[in-house]
This record gives structure tokens, sequence and C-alpha cells, in this order.
């Protein structure tokens, strides 16, 4: 594509959280001279969301604002504007502010927390996921309230924590059998269980919330939990909602279906992050990763596609990390292919790694209170290298001393 034809491509795209941010970053630095514009449904300079469960919640940050210098990159930000539609055959968006037009367009609106059913418009009812969320529960901890928290997910457990670190009594109710039921295998969360009580909170587990009253969070056996504040975790759905309509293709969970290199079905509409879904070669399924890692590599893969060079296929391996209860917990790649577990350390202890295999194959790692495990396997799983289960099982060993 020549110069000329570039600086006069219009690209916009939607959505101000990582994903959107690090692809009009990623743009520029991979040399696109034409328009960049960010629209942003909130009102906000364009933020991190990791602090907010930890530093700003607990009054240590004032926000988490992306270190980028918007105006010397010449990207422009529309902030606090809604969009409410795309027709891509016309190239053009539905904003509150009329129609805005797009030479090509990035869907980079990330995901919305699930609400629990019942609640809307209750006081004292929480979520945790804009910086807004972060503001309203700030007081609530500095008072110290009976906080119950439904859901034993990720969130759910970094939050429990900054509130035991802030001296409120927490309970957290969680209607399947133990944390983190939807992430991980029941033998696998089992040991965490007790990290709760550890920290000084209740986790009741097989305990559903039949509805929330002033005061007090009613469970289906009846019991009443004393709640001065509830916040609720119970999981997260691609924000897409504002596509139907638009013709461009969903997936089984709401999530826009994007190819190996992050396009959509609609031509010259990507989608990167929470709110899509991509084929994995190396795992044999198509992914929708809800994590903060998965917002930072896809925008280079997108920005390399749109500024005309033949980016390498989109396939990384998936990781996370976790703060709570003064655990460092880290997760790389996929374990679901997964034909044999095996443990390094006791889950009992401190520090412990569990890896999945697949014919003697890393597919995916959880590391607790061991980085090293991590960093290790991490680049194991993308060199596929065939590994010794029972050098792998000894703690003591680095995970790259274990291969075959």
């Amino acid at each position: 594509m020549s110069e000329w034809t570039q600086a006069q491509r219009r690209v916009v795209v939607v959505g101000a959280g990582m994903a959107g941010v690090q692809t009009a970053v990623a743009l520029r630095e991979q040399g696109f001279t034409g328009t960049v514009t960010l629209i942003g449904a909130e009102p906000h300079q364009p933020y991190d969301r990791p602090p907010l469960s930890k530093a700003v919640l607990l009054g240590k940050a004032e926000g988490s604002a992306f270190d980028v210098d918007f105006e010397a990159l010449g990207i422009e930000l529309l902030l606090g504007r809604e969009v409410l539609g795309v027709r891509p055959e016309a190239h053009e968006l539905d904003t509150e502010a009329g129609p805005f037009p797009y030479d090509v367009l990035v869907l980079a609106t990330g995901a919305e927390p699930i609400r629990l059913p019942g609640t809307e418009g209750v006081p004292g009812v929480h979520l945790l996921r804009t910086l807004d969320d972060a503001e309203r529960l700030r007081p609530v901890l500095a008072r110290q309230h009976d906080i119950v928290v439904v859901g034993a997910g990720w969130i759910g457990a970094e939050f429990a924590t900054a509130a035991r670190e802030a001296g409120c009594a927490v309970t957290v109710v969680e209607a399947a059998d133990r944390p983190l039921a939807g992430a991980l295998p029941a033998e696998v969360a089992a040991p965490m269980t007790s990290w709760y009580a550890d920290a000084g909170a209740e986790l009741r587990t097989r305990a559903r919330v039949q509805r929330v009253e002033p005061g007090a969070v009613v469970l289906d056996d009846g019991s009443r939990v004393a709640a001065g504040a509830v916040v609720v975790g119970i999981g997260a759905r691609p924000a897409t909602g504002w596509l139907a309509g638009s013709g461009i293709e969903l997936g089984a969970h709401g999530e826009v279906v994007a190819d190996d290199r992050l396009r959509t079905s609609a031509p010259d509409v990507y989608a990167v992050g929470d709110c899509a879904s991509f084929p994995s070669g190396r795992y044999g399924e198509r992914l929708l990763v809800h994590h903060w890692d998965n917002a930072l590599q896809g925008p280079r893969t997108v920005a390399a596609d749109i500024v005309g060079e033949t980016p390498t296929v989109y396939d990384p391996v998936p990781y996370f990390w976790s703060e709570q209860f003064g655990r460092f917990v880290q997760y790389a790649g996929h374990h679901a292919s997964a034909d044999t577990t095996l443990w390094r350390g006791e889950p009992s202890g401190p520090a412990w790694t569990v890896c999945w295999l697949r014919e003697n194959r890393l597919v995916a790692l959880l590391a607790v209170g061991r980085p090293r495990d991590l960093a290790q396997g991490r680049r194991l799983i993308e060199a596929g290298t065939e590994m010794d289960p029972e050098l792998l099982a000894d703690p003591a060993r680095p995970l790259k001393a274990a291969t075959a």
C-alpha cells in the first residue's frame, strides 16, 4: 500500500481498554500514517484494570491511567461516547452523536460483568469492573462493613483479599462445590479452599443466593448472611449486544468470531481482546480468553494486518496471573486437551505447580509462588518440547531440565 493511500485511511477503534489502546499504539509503532480514532464509552482517560481490585480499591493509588501520550502519537480520543451499532456495508458506526465513518474498524469492547438476577437497583450491591465501581467500593472498605462476595472465582478471591486487608469481615458464597469451579479441575482447586480461612474469610460452597435484602443476603437454604455490602463476581460476558443486526458473526458465548488474524466476518472489521474468540491451531479449538495478556498480544497482529504486513497467525499461549490471599498464582496454556496431570511440590505448602501434559508435551501449567516454573513452562508449551514426566515431578529440578 502506498504511503499516500495509507495516509487517507481512517481506522476507528471501539473500546478504550487495554486491547483498544494497544491497537491504536501498535498502529503507530508499525508505521500507520492515517487517522486513528479511539472511542470509549467511559468519560475517564483510558486506564488499566488489574489495579482496580488492588491499589485503587485500597486507596493506595488514585487511578491507573495508561502511560500513553495520545496527542503525541496523533491518536484522537472520543471519550464518554456510546456506540450504538455498526453498518458494515456502509462502513459507518452509529453513535449518540450521529453516524461516524470508518475505513477499518477494530472491535475492542471487552466484556461486561454478569449481574446477579433480582439485584437491579438494590442499594449496596456492587460490581467490580470499572474505575467508577472501584471508586464506589473504596469508602465501603474504609468503613469496614460486613461484606458478602458472591462468586469464588478470580475476581471474587482478589476482592476478598483486598477487603480482608482493609479489615472487613468477609463471607464468600459460591454456588459450586469449590472455588474456581469454572476454571480449574476439582483436584487443583481443592487446595485453594483453605486459603480463605487462612486469610480470615469465610467460604460457603454449594451456597446459591435466593435474594438480597437490605443488610442481608438470603441463601436458598433459608439462611441469612449479614451484609453491609454485596460484591458480585460471577463472571463476565463479551460486550457485544450493540452488534445486534450488524450481520457480524457472533459465537456461542456472544463473542465476535474472529479468524487467525483476528478478522471478523465483515470486511475491514477486526476484533481483539475479551470480546473475540480465535481459532487455536495449538489447541485444536476456538479460544475465548478473558485475560489481560490476550488484550496486550492481539493488537500487534491486528495492526500488522491493517498496515499490510503479513502477520504471523495469532495463536498465543494464554497467560494470566492473580494475587490472592498472599499468594501469586499464574496460569499458562489451556488444559482441556490434557491426558496427564502432574504435581510439583505439595499443594498444602506455600509453593507448588500443576503441569498438564498431552502425549508428554506440556499444554498448560498453574504455578503458585513458583514464577520460574511459569516462565520456563510457557516457553516449553510454545516450543512443544517433549518432557520426561518422572523428572518433571521433581520440584527441585528446573522445568527446562526435565525434557525427554
